[in-house]
């Protein structure tokens, strides 16, 4: 049952509670009411006691309804103002929680929290009130973020984290350029996170609820500990991430201490584990000291060799194994992946994981991963259109294509022109074999964009010739040319 549906099925049964109140509070009312006329007829007149008798009982059927009513009211509201206060979402309260950084107290603002947020803006504008404007509308720390189906309002990060001692600040790429250079910071509109001598970029999607998520991850151990066969099972499931699990004799080893400070260097966009577990590392095939490397929507994960490993040892295999053979676009780390392009290029499959075929084209694309992912040169990402709604009809324009069905295409990252493979509605997706030939055609260059952008030409070349000799047929071509 979905959540209003069950707070109807509340609200009606308190009412039904309430009428069977009614219902017995009415029979009492009918008794007294009874007695007291018989009384009235004892002492007064009957033309008297008829009069006084239905008076009475007006007057007590009237204050009856009222009072009904009233606890009928006051159980709506009790009723709705416990669901709202169960699902309240977050709104501005006007408060300003965001920090103007410069020189003169940036060291005491890193000081004092044990997280600061800045977000490296271009300069404001001149103008106070668009400087006010800027604070309460652009700045991404306090704007209201995407609106998800069925929030009520939006979740705004500093005020959300307030208590979790995370600063917010700004940091002014002109009149604070200094501090900027001093911080590392280099690319205006970038929020960098400061935790524990490291500086964070992240690379997500620009709303509150995703930057919220980042943090809070980055508030959690770097290594989480398996430690029975629940957890090995939870581990197994997490096929999207990227993960390394390791089997160390305890906390104190050092091994583990290398291996810890690894997975604080690339918290939280690489997964780390540990087990201490001898039976979970039996069913892992792990020995002491060794570490495996998860690739996502692997079966095998890969050993790290020479075993036990330095801090430099797992930084470098991290490094030069980051790239997946196939990844999937996630609102945490989407721009991370949409620069990390293959020579200006990215090939793209748009599959929703929910919809038959979508499910079906996503497994054809797992097993021909798991086919090539010693090929270096082959990075496919997987982008689910269901969690990205927003930007779905900005794809389907831009790319011109139908994401109600899968597709899979070359882009280029530079112009975002674009070729897809030909699947026609009405046939079978492709096989496992035929999509490696197809992304064969690609790695070696038959099939790209430019040869689109050819077919473009000459299509532009024929409109041309089109118009020389009708132009009568053709309206608005003047503004078509500009």
């Amino acid at each position: 049952m979905s959540l209003p549906n069950c707070w109807e099925e509340l609200r009606w049964q308190r009412e039904e509670e309430s009428i069977k109140c009614f219902l017995v509070l009415k029979n009492y009312t009918l008794s007294l009411i009874l007695l007291v006329s018989l009384t009235v007829l004892q002492d007064l007149t009957w033309t008297l006691s008829i009069s006084l008798f239905f008076s009475f009982t007006c007057f007590i059927i009237a204050t009856m309804l009222s009072v009904w009513l009233v606890l009928v009211s006051c159980m709506d509201f009790l009723l709705y103002s416990s669901a709202e206060e169960g699902l309240e979402f977050p709104s501005f309260d006007g408060r300003d929680r965001v920090l103007n950084v410069n020189e003169r107290n940036y060291k005491k603002a890193l000081k004092k929290y044990d997280m600061m947020c800045l977000l490296y803006h271009e300069p404001l504008p001149s103008d106070k009130e668009l400087q006010q404007q800027f604070h309460m509308g652009e700045m991404v720390l306090e704007r209201t973020p995407n609106c998800s189906p069925g929030a009520a309002a939006y979740m705004l990060a500093a005020q959300v984290l307030e208590d979790k001692d995370i600063g917010f600040g700004l940091v002014d790429s002109h009149k604070d350029a200094k501090v900027a250079k001093k911080l590392g910071l280099e690319e205006e509109g970038s929020i960098y996170v400061f935790k524990d001598e490291r500086v964070i970029e992240f690379d997500g999607e620009l709303s509150a609820d995703t930057l919220v998520e980042f943090l809070l991850d980055l508030l959690e151990d770097p290594v989480e500990l398996i430690s029975n066969p629940m957890e090995q099972r939870a581990f197994e499931r997490m096929d999207e991430d990227i993960r390394l699990i390791g089997y160390f004799k305890g906390e104190d080893s050092e091994h583990y201490k290398a291996f810890q400070s690894t997975a604080e260097k690339f918290q939280p966009y690489v997964k780390f584990f540990a087990t201490f577990d001898k039976g979970v590392a039996k069913q892992l095939t792990l020995k002491m000291n060794e570490i495996d490397f998860y690739e996502p929507f692997m079966d095998e994960p890969v050993t790290i060799p020479g075993k036990p490993n330095t801090e430099e040892e797992i930084v470098d295999f991290v490094n030069q194994h980051r790239r997946p053979t196939l990844r999937k676009l996630r609102a945490e780390d989407m721009f991370e992946t949409w620069e990390d392009d293959m020579d200006g290029i990215h090939i793209v499959a748009f599959a929703e994981e929910e919809d038959p075929d979508g499910y079906e084209f996503l497994e054809i694309l797992k097993e021909v991963a798991r086919d090539n992912t010693k090929n270096p040169d082959l990075s496919i990402v997987w982008i689910d259109p269901d969690e990205f709604p927003l930007l779905t009809t900005y794809w389907e324009k831009t790319f011109k294509v139908d994401l109600f069905r899968p597709q899979i295409g070359v882009v280029n990252v530079t112009d975002a022109d674009s070729v897809w493979l030909n699947m026609p509605n009405d046939e079978a997706l492709p096989s496992a074999e035929e999509l490696e030939d197809w992304i064969e055609d690609v790695l070696s260059g038959k099939v790209n964009t430019e040869d689109d952008d050819d077919d473009d030409d000459d299509d532009d070349d024929y409109d041309d010739n089109d118009d020389d000799s009708s132009d009568e047929d053709h309206y608005g071509d003047d503004d078509d040319d500009d």
